[in-house]
Formats: C-alpha cells, sequence, structure tokens
C-alpha cells in the first residue's frame, strides 16, 4: 500500500469540498436542510474512512469495520438530535479508523485526536467567517491531511523488535532451538534414571 502524502490530502480536500458543494445544491432544492447535511456528512465520512482504508498496510477488519461504521451511522442518524452531535460522532469514527489502522501507539492516536480538535477549530471558523460550506469542508480536510506527519509511533523502546522487523531467518532459528530443546528433554526421559 502507498503511504499517504500531504498533497494527496490536499486532493482529498478539493474532492470533498466540490462532492460537498455539488450535493448540497443538488439535494438542497429537494430536501429539508438538516436531512442534507446529515447525508453530506455521512457520505463525506465514508468517502474519508475508505480512503484512509485503502492507505493502510494493515489488512485485517476491514468488511467489519465498514459494516459496524454502517451500523453506527444508522443509529446516529436516528438516535442524535443536534447537528453538531452527529458531525462529532462522525469525527469520532474517523479518529477511530485512523487510530486502528495508521498508528500503533497511544500517544499517537491522543495526537491524531488533538489535530481532529484542530480541524474542527478550523472548520467552525472558517463557517463562521464565510458561511461558504466549500471554505468550511476545505478548512476541516486540509488540516486533517496534516496527520501524514503523525509518525505510527512515537517512541520505539531499544531492545524490542518490533512485528515488521522479523523475519523468516528469526523465526527459523527460533523453531530450530525449540526443537532441539524438545529433543533433549525426550532424550532425558528415555534415559534408565530419567523420570517418566
Amino acid at each position: 500500500m502507498k503511504k499517504p502524502t500531504f498533497f494527496e490530502g490536499i486532493s482529498v480536500a478539493l474532492v470533498a469540498s466540490i462532492a460537498a458543494t455539488v450535493l448540497f445544491t443538488v439535494l438542497g432544492s429537494i430536501l429539508p436542510v438538516d436531512t442534507v447535511i446529515k447525508l453530506l456528512i455521512a457520505l463525506i465520512s465514508l468517502g474519508y474512512i475508505s480512503y484512509l482504508l485503502s492507505r493502510s498496510q494493515e489488512r485485517l477488519g476491514r468488511v467489519s469495520l465498514l459494516a459496524c461504521w454502517s451500523a453506527a451511522t444508522a443509529a446516529i442518524w436516528l438516535l442524535t438530535p443536534s447537528l453538531a452531535l452527529y458531525g462529532l460522532t462522525h469525527l469520532f469514527l474517523i479518529w477511530l479508523v485512523r487510530a486502528l489502522y495508521h498508528y500503533n501507539s497511544l500517544l499517537t492516536a491522543l495526537a491524531d485526536l488533538g489535530l481532529n480538535a484542530v480541524a474542527v477549530a478550523a472548520a467552525t471558523w472558517a463557517a463562521y467567517q464565510t458561511g461558504s460550506l466549500f471554505i468550511t469542508t476545505w478548512c476541516f480536510f486540509i488540516t486533517q491531511a496534516l496527520f501524514v506527519y503523525i509518525p505510527p509511533r512515537l517512541f520505539r523502546k531499544e531492545g524490542f523488535p518490533t512485528a515488521g522487523i522479523l523475519n523468516e531467518d528469526d523465526f527459523g532459528q527460533a523453531h530450530r532451538a525449540a526443537e532441539a530443546a524438545l529433543q533433549k528433554l525426550s532424550m532425558i526421559n528415555l534415559r534408565p534414571g530419567g523420570s517418566s
């Protein structure tokens, strides 16, 4: 998998901003504004989560995650009365996906949570200053694009190999050592004075 880059994040921000603006214009004429905003948040969130999953090296649990996301989205659509809480819940789901699929430590996941808070602040400021959905979405996702600068792990403990460093030779050595130990144990039990 290709690692995400900041310039790729700029492209995602542009696509999300254009999509949000066009969909709001089209759907706003036939649906109530609250429904359109909820639908936009869900669709843009799904698109962004799909992008995050496509750039993750972790392969396990993707289908389960999307099923859980769909169930959570349906539940918060029905149970969340406020648009702000609805949006924050989707933001939490985005953070959860990044924490699970892009980071290896709690500290980096917490740093990403801080980045999400900055993204919300930037989007809120843009909404109040301009009233433009395009600029609000742009500010939110351009801030989100900075997540590529958060390393997967902030600190490495020396002396403990990480999962990515282990290779076939290390496994083969451990396997041979275990077989040798088992063979010695079995030889002890076969001797006349050995325990049975």
